[in-house]
């Protein structure tokens, strides 16, 4: 007799908690775009050179990242309610300090702390809904609108943004942060769960070091290595970020209580899980990149104009992260994320046939199919990571899932980044004697080109377009292999997986499937 579904579903006051934990996930993305569109006002108000600006723009970044591990394994020691509510007071009080700061230390000071109040969000409220839809299909769909909510900010972020500087001063922007977190503290009490690990040990301080060790220097060498500074120090950088990682490893195995349990691993589907999104952010970091580079330096539309081009295939983005899952429900998950792997696929060779003249069509209809068929897996990977993990460690499977992708997004601009400009660099033509920074990046040839006369000017351009455009190519061409290559992966290392909305009963299981490893007492 097969067995019965008696997952208890959730109730309206889940759904509350669910749209209350959706506001500081909106807001963690939102923050990310919104600097951009103020950062020019900040730098004449507070007199911030360009290193200043940079470090504007970073550290917030650097910290949520260097801080996602550290905060997922605290919500699992300490309750995740507790460390989110401390993150929300912690980002209220830098939000406010980074509006009306007087100096680029106090900005660059408060944004870092914003960063590490903004690493609490992620792994505790993806910990959280684990916690509060049992039922197998509802806790997908919740899955699914958090996945909306995250790619909403992204969207959202330029627009908010615009109007808030449209209308106030630049600390408008960091103001944003004020009332939703405060919703947070104020509604967060009557629905969100106190949950943690009632096992979980002490936290060891030298793990938390070790973590920090290796994650900030790395992804700040990749990202000077981004911006053409493939220096020394950016790889000196990166080496130290590789030793930690590698010290902090041998560390975990040697403690009763770590960090993080790399036990956790054992678990196939996770594994191939976190793969997945590592990798699908790779692809969209460095896709992102060239296509938005496309459209500014060889289209030569504006930032506003971009987004607007860009709305439609973002709003199928959307649609289509919340299908997917939907889909799933019926239809093993392997099975559903391969078809969206190829379509992604066929989105990326449509890219390679898009030329410099022209072809905003077609790259607004390849983007259109890359996001359609790449937008399923940054929430049905979250959700696979998320219930093939025991409870009592949501956290640090929510900070492992947000690190991948972050880490993936970094390595995608940093890797594809620099195969683009390569690619740049050997297809350019630069007349004799003209400025070497025509050479280096088509920036820098539309810099160079304005100050040549007619023919030759004209002629840069038109070389640096088609260089520019030959980079995508290579991209697109490169991209459209791995998404193959994926889809394989996910039919592999996923298929024993049931449609989330069945019995997890023996007729739902793979036959040639092994168990799945579990997690054992240390010592």
């Amino acid at each position: 007799m097969s067995a019965v579904d008696v997952s208890p579903k959730a109730s309206r006051r889940a759904w509350l908690a669910l749209a209350v934990l959706c506001l500081p996930t909106v807001l963690t993305t939102v923050d990310l775009n919104v600097l951009f569109l103020a950062l020019p006002r900040i730098s004449a108000d507070l007199g911030a050179g360009s290193s200043a600006q940079l470090w504007i723009m970073d550290i917030y970044g650097f910290m949520i990242a260097g801080f996602l591990v550290t905060m997922g394994t605290l919500g699992d020691r300490v309750g995740r309610r507790k460390v989110l509510f401390g993150g929300a007071v912690l980002f209220i009080a830098a939000s406010l300090t980074a509006a009306f700061a007087d100096s680029t230390a106090v900005l660059i000071g408060a944004r870092a702390v914003l960063g590490i109040a903004g690493a609490t969000v992620m792994p505790t409220v993806l910990a959280l809904i684990r916690d509060l839809f049992k039922d197998p299909k509802q806790l997908n769909a919740a899955y699914g609108i958090w996945g909306t909510s995250l790619m909403a900010g992204v969207i959202l972020g330029p627009t908010v943004g615009g109007l808030l500087l449209g209308a106030f001063w630049w600390g408008a922007a960091f103001l944003l942060g004020v009332p939703i977190m405060a919703v947070v503290l104020l509604a967060g009490p009557a629905v969100l769960p106190d949950t943690r690990d009632p096992n979980g040990g002490r936290l060891d301080l030298a793990s938390v070091a070790l973590s920090l060790a290796a994650i900030l220097p790395f992804v700040y060498g990749l990202k000077e290595i981004t911006r053409g500074g493939a220096g020394i120090v950016s790889f000196a950088a990166i080496v130290v970020g590789v030793a930690a990682a590698v010290t902090f490893v041998a560390r975990q195995r040697r403690l009763a209580d770590p960090l993080l349990d790399l036990r956790l691993f054992g678990n196939r589907a996770l594994r191939c899980a976190l793969i997945l999104g590592l990798v699908i952010a790779f692809l969209m970091g460095g896709l992102g990149l060239a296509a938005t580079g496309f459209l500014q330096m060889v289209r030569g539309l504006s930032p506003l104009s971009i987004g607007l081009w860009l709305l439609a295939p973002s709003l199928a983005m959307i649609v289509a992260g919340n299908v997917a899952p939907a889909i799933a429900t019926r239809v093993r998950p392997a099975y559903v994320l391969a078809a969206g792997l190829l379509l992604g696929a066929v989105g990326n060779l449509l890219l390679t046939r898009v030329g410099a003249a022209g072809g905003m069509a077609l790259l607004i209809a390849a983007t259109f199919v890359i996001y359609i068929g790449g937008s399923p897996v940054g929430i049905m990977s979250n959700s696979i990571v998320m219930m093939s993990t025991p409870p009592e460690k949501a956290g640090a499977a929510g900070a492992l899932s947000s690190t991948s992708g972050e880490f993936g997004v970094a390595l995608g601009v940093a890797v594809l980044g620099a195969l683009g400009t390569s690619v740049y660099r050997g297809q350019v033509e630069v007349p004799a004697g003209v400025d070497g920074a025509a050479h280096e990046s088509i920036a820098g040839a539309l810099s160079v080109a304005g100050q040549l006369p007619g023919p030759a000017g004209a002629a840069l351009l038109d070389s640096a377009r088609e260089a520019f455009t030959g980079g995508m190519h290579v991209i697109a061409f490169l991209s459209a292999a791995v998404f193959v290559g994926l889809a394989v992966l996910v039919l592999v290392g996923l298929r024993h997986l049931p449609p989330t909305g069945a019995p997890a009963d023996v007729a739902n299981r793979d036959p040639a499937d092994e168990p799945e490893p579990t997690l054992e007492p240390v010592g």
